[in-house]
């Protein structure tokens, strides 16, 4: 299983879109550590992968990511990170 931010230039089916959101709570303390972003980005691509996987699909192409910060009134900010993409199977 592989994702691309690009196309695939092998002959392949599109077999739909697929999507995933992972999200953090920031403590007050650690408001600006913005680099725990990190991880959303793995936790959002492995379950890309899961579920282009589990539709057949051999990987996933024009991978877009957008990118949010809740603000919640009684509770920490929450970074959002939402990933989404073309799945394809190639054709033998």
């Amino acid at each position: 299983m592989f994702l691309s931010t690009e196309g695939f230039p092998q002959a392949h089916q599109i077999l739909g879109i697929v999507n995933a959101t992972s999200h953090l709570a920031m403590p007050s303390e650690a408001i600006d550590s913005f680099e725990s972003m990190d991880q959303l980005f793995s936790d959002v691509q492995e379950k890309m992968k899961l579920r282009a996987s589990e539709k057949g699909a051999d990987g996933i192409v024009e991978v877009r990511f957008t990118t949010d910060v809740a603000n919640m009134q009684v509770a920490p900010k929450f970074l959002v990170l939402t990933g989404y993409g073309t799945m394809i199977k190639f054709i033998k």
